[in-house]
């Protein structure tokens, strides 16, 4: 705690005894071109000024820049602060130090004072400028040319010029390298005493000037600041016939001093050089080397023959105390000789002394001004005298040459404050020329004078006063520029430039006007726009030339009147408006706003329309547009007019714009069907046909626009068996599965197009027929046949309707019931058959077997066939048909070929079957055709044992018809029939069928047995084939007794047939038998 203490009181004194002194110095290190309001030191804290004895002061510490008149300080010094910034003006010590020769530091000065007189002090500040990389290194030349003899040796070394960088130290230049030396040439760089970096070209090969006599690449020279600068220079190479001896200086180092008064050509030195060499190789080139600067370069002359070196012009040691020559000496070789020779500039007396006034007190005009109530001691300027020579030479004296109540005092080395030494007073003396004098210690003395003029100043104590303190104007608007309002006065009971006013506008006054400073009168100085601002309300000044001044203020309000100048202007230079096409007429369309910036009447606006356009309205003073017409998008989309406004001036002013009218669409119109163009057209679909391949592809399209034209497609209807999907987008119709056989027939798809509209879509339907078969061979019963289904109802798709009927289900499972019945008591009896029957039995029972052949319906019965058709169509217009078809009692022969007890027996049963499409159509039969030839292996056997179904023979039990209906006509090739071996059948396909005979003697008993329907036949009937009447079939059985039975083989044989389609089956069996008939 002691020691603190004492350190305390330590600092104090010395505090104490530094300003007693008066002076201070301190020292600072700023880098060059700083950026502005840098901060570098506060004199502050730097000074310990906070240790300052507490003294009354008259006014706050202040800390002021001393410099010479008409020199821009480097630095700023914030005054209430003592805070050191950099200055605006840039920083360069390259420029600063300039004639700063060897790399020395570089110094900046200037002085502060410290105020108020209590406590002044006067600062010298030095600050070291520290050297930035600002400067690229440059070579003395953009291409350097340089001679190399073609025998130079490997390794040989030859000087390349130096590149010079202002920039000192690592900023300076620190490495050269050599681009695309093409392994020829290196590049060495070596240190010379002085601390230059030299570089030199190394030949890395053997030169052949006969060859090669010229090389040219490039030498790029790097300093090391950061960022890191850099240059290039082209490097020319010629080689020629070298010369082996280099020159060499008798001296190397030669320093002499010569007075700077020195006449131009004077002799400074001679060098002496010798050569070993003869001839030419022995002549020897005197040079500056690059390195010379360019003021040496200036100052003397350099013989290139003798090696003289005169003075080329008068030297200044002020400008320049020493010089640095290099010199070289080159006799065409590789290596020039070196040597250095320093010239000291020794000083005589010739300058005389400089007064340098630095002012304390900003002087105005010169002169400086002090109010007569100054106190004593106030600082006033910074006295400074220099002399540019040197020691005795140097030394100066400064003094006044009168008596005036001021004095000199020294503070440092050849510097002085002016101060204050009496009370000044204006009455008695209002100014003061002080004359300054400066002699320094010379032989002879030089001197020189310089004038310091002070005035003292009158107090001011009295403020202008305005004759009016309010002043109320009105001004028409446009004025001229320049018209004059009023003339402003005030008086000042003060007398001098204390009662000399300034007039003056407040800061609140707008550029608008101005006032003249002398004579009061108030000018608009531009064309005033009541628009832009009716009333402009400010102060103006009333200012005398007191120090300080004393000042007055009075409120001035400027009235703008209006005129008609502006034309109404509308919101928006085109109106653009949407209106539904359902807009009622007189509907409101949309609203026109207007604006007058004008007043009163010159702001009323009046509206209309243009070219006397009748399909619209608009009101005249609300701007509202109402149709007079109905709109209907699709007729036109657009109106367009102009609308006019014109206000109500004496001088009425108008503008117009543009209004366009769009009518939006609105979802008024359906889709329409471009393809299928009709419900009467057909497309057919091959059974071949791969899943996923497109079928059909329907087209529709909408007079609407945008959303309420986008369409989406959709089966509706008829898809019963899910066998199509369609894309909702294209329209295009594609097979979902394979088709088999049960799927042929018409398919009436019903087709839905709607659109996206809203808020409610449109849509349209439209029936797609698609004919699934392998060919169309009675197109003209095909169009007849979708003509006459037009009318009827298209079933809903399978999905929907199996979802919504009860009754489907309860069919299905009466259905599966029975079946499963009959199933079981069929295995039943098969087992037993099985059982009980032995080969002797089966083969005896196999000569009693009837032939029976399958084969295709030759061409003949085909033609039969379709006349029949025709017959029956023309009976069908005279009488309807039943819905149902025809109840057939069928008889059904199961043959027990195996049984050992019944030799040829067989059981019959009488099926009464209500055919129905549906029922038929349920049922997945194949057709394959089967040749059964007489010594082929008994198939009965093996189908026996691996079905559980029996073999049935089918003779009729109904009455004979003479008609017969087909409901499909097929291909001759699928369709097979079963006959008699007396009849001959023929195929119509390409590969006949042989014929074998299958007899059977059978023993039959007959029992009746009900089939019912799984599903109700019309729903299969319309989904698969669309007609408006059923179609009635008969079953037509040969009376004859040469007519032999099924056999077991031949029920089987054809038991896929009837699997795939049975209709077809069944309709191929009875036109054969059909053709059996008409033959017998």
């Amino acid at each position: 705690m002691d020691l603190l203490s004492g350190t305390y009181i330590f600092a104090v004194l010395l505090a104490c005894v530094v300003f007693q002194s008066g002076a201070q110095e301190k020292n600072y290190t700023v880098r060059e071109e700083m950026p502005e309001n840098v901060l570098i030191g506060d004199l502050l804290k730097d000074l310990n000024l906070s240790l300052i004895p507490d003294k009354t002061l008259t006014s706050p510490m202040q800390f002021k820049l001393v410099y010479k008149t008409g020199d821009v300080p480097l630095i700023r010094i914030e005054e209430g602060t003592g805070e050191i910034f950099t200055a605006g003006t840039r920083i360069d010590r390259e420029k600063l130090c300039s004639g700063i020769v060897v790399e020395t530091r570089c110094f900046y000065e200037v002085e502060v004072a410290v105020l108020p007189d209590e406590i002044f002090r006067l600062v010298k500040i030095r600050f070291l400028i520290e050297d930035i990389n600002d400067n690229a290194p440059l070579f003395p030349a953009t291409v350097i040319n340089i001679s190399i003899p073609e025998n130079s040796a490997i390794n040989s070394r030859y000087a390349l010029p130096a590149a010079i960088d202002p920039d000192i130290g690592i900023n300076g230049v620190q490495n050269y390298q050599l681009i695309k030396g093409q392994s020829i040439f290196g590049l060495d760089v070596i240190e010379t005493p002085e601390g230059d970096k030299m570089p030199q070209l190394i030949v890395q090969k053997e030169l052949d000037r006969e060859e090669k006599d010229t090389y040219i690449m490039k030498v790029k020279v790097e300093d090391g600041g950061f960022p890191q600068r850099s240059s290039t220079a082209i490097l020319q190479i010629s080689v020629a016939d070298t010369n082996d001896n280099s020159p060499v200086f008798k001296e190397d180092g030669i320093e002499v001093s010569i007075p700077e008064n020195a006449p131009v050509g004077t002799s400074v030195t001679q060098l002496h050089a010798t050569d070993a060499d003869i001839g030419e190789n022995a002549k020897i080139h005197f040079y500056f080397s690059n390195l010379v600067s360019n003021i040496a370069k200036r100052l003397f002359h350099l013989n290139t023959t003798t090696g003289l070196i005169t003075i080329k012009q008068p030297l200044d040691r002020e400008e320049s105390p020493n010089h640095k020559l290099l010199v070289l000496a080159s006799d065409g070789g590789s290596m020039p000789a070196r040597a250095m020779v320093l010239v000291n500039v020794t000083d005589i007396n010739d300058n005389a002394p400089s007064i340098d006034i630095r002012y304390i007190i900003n002087p105005i005009n010169g002169t400086v001004v002090l109010s007569e109530n100054a106190p004593l001691n106030t600082k006033i300027a910074l006295i400074t005298v220099t002399d540019k020579d040197a020691d005795h030479n140097g030394m100066v004296t400064c003094f006044t040459d009168h008596e005036v109540p001021f004095r000199l005092r020294p503070v440092f080395s050849n510097q002085f404050l002016l101060e204050t030494a009496a009370y000044l007073d204006y009455e008695s003396t209002r100014e003061y020329a002080i004359k300054l004098l400066a002699a320094d210690a010379g032989k002879p003395p030089l001197n020189q004078s310089s004038m310091l003029l002070v005035k003292v100043k009158d107090e001011n104590d009295n403020a202008p006063v305005f004759t009016q303190p309010f002043i109320s104007l009105s001004l028409p608007e446009n004025n001229s520029p320049g018209t004059k309002l009023t003339k402003i006065s005030a008086t000042d009971a003060d007398s001098g430039h204390n009662a000399e006013i300034n007039y003056l506008l407040g800061v609140d006054a707008p550029s608008e006007f101005s006032l003249d400073h002398h004579t009061g009168i108030l000018t608009a100085v531009r064309k005033l726009d009541r628009e832009k601002q009716e009333k402009y309300s400010f102060t103006v000044l009333a200012k005398d030339n007191g120090m300080p001044s004393l000042i007055t203020n009075a409120t001035v309000l400027v009235t703008i009147l209006d005129q008609n100048d502006n034309s109404p202007i509308f919101t928006h230079n085109e109106y653009n408006f949407y209106v539904p096409e359902n807009l009622p007429r007189h509907g409101t369309v949309g609203l026109i706003t207007v604006t007058d910036p004008d007043y009163e009447e010159n702001s009323v606006v009046t509206l209309s329309i243009l070219d006397m356009n009748d399909d619209f309205t608009i009101d005249p003073q609300t701007g509202v547009i109402q149709p007079n017409i109905s709109f209907d998008r699709e007729k036109q989309e657009s109106y367009t007019f102009y609308v006019k406004a014109e206000d109500g001036g004496k001088i009425p002013h108008s503008s117009t714009s543009k209004v366009t009218i769009n009518v939006v669409d609105v979802n008024d119109n359906k889709p329409v069907f471009i393809v299928p163009s009709s419900n009467n057209s057909y497309e057919l679909v091959l059974p071949s046909t791969n899943p996923g391949t497109v079928v059909f592809t329907v087209l529709a399209i909408d007079n609407d626009t945008g959303i309420n034209a986008d369409l989406r497609y959709s089966i509706v209807g008829g898809n019963t068996k899910g066998l199509f999907i369609i894309d909702q987008t294209t329209g295009n119709i594609t097979l979902k599965e394979k088709c088999v056989v049960t799927d042929l027939g018409l398919y009436r798809l019903m087709v839905k197009a709607k659109d996206l509209g809203q808020p409610e879509s449109l849509f349209s339907v439209v029936i797609v027929n698609l004919f699934v078969n392998e060919s169309v061979t009675n197109a003209t019963w095909i169009h007849e046949l979708v003509h006459n289904n037009i009318e009827t109802p298209v079933t809903p798709n399978i999905e929907t309707t199996v979802a919504s009927s009860p009754s489907s289900d309860y069919v299905n499972i009466m259905v599966a019931i029975i079946a499963g019945t009959i199933t079981v008591i069929l295995v039943i009896f098969i087992t037993a058959v099985v059982r009980c029957h032995q080969s002797p039995h089966l083969k005896a029972s196999q000569k009693n077997k009837r032939n029976s052949e399958w084969v295709t319906p030759n061409p003949e019965n085909r033609q039969m066939i379709m006349m029949m058709m025709k017959k029956k169509k023309k009976k069908k217009k005279k009488k309807h048909a039943p819905k149902n078809l025809v109840l057939n009692f069928v008889t059904i022969e199961e043959i027990k070929a195996d049984d050992v007890d019944n030799d040829g027996n067989s059981v019959t049963l009488d099926l009464p079957i209500e055919l129905e499409e549906q029922t038929v159509g349920k049922y997945n039969w194949v057709t394959i055709p089967t040749t059964f030839k007489p010594d082929s292996p008994d198939l009965a056997r093996h189908y026996k044992s691996a079905s559980p179904q029996p073999a049935f023979q089918i003779h009729p039990e109904t009455p004979l018809n003479s008609k017969h209906h087909i409901i499909q006509e097929l291909p001759l090739d699928n369709t097979f029939v079963a006959c008699d071996s007396i009849s001959k059948c023929s195929s119509s396909s390409s590969e006949p069928y042989s014929v074998s005979e299958c007899s059977y003697s059978v023993t039959t008993f007959k029992t009746p047995v009900s089939v019912h329907t799984r599903l109700p036949m019309k729903e299969v009937v319309q989904s698969h084939t669309p007609m408006k009447e059923s179609t009635t079939v008969e079953i037509w059985i040969h009376p004859e007794p040469q007519m032999k039975e099924l056999g077991y083989r031949d029920v089987l044989a054809n038991t896929k047939d009837r699997r795939q389609n049975p209709w077809i089956w069944l309709q191929n069996y009875s036109s054969h038998l059909y053709d059996m008939k008409s033959t017998h």
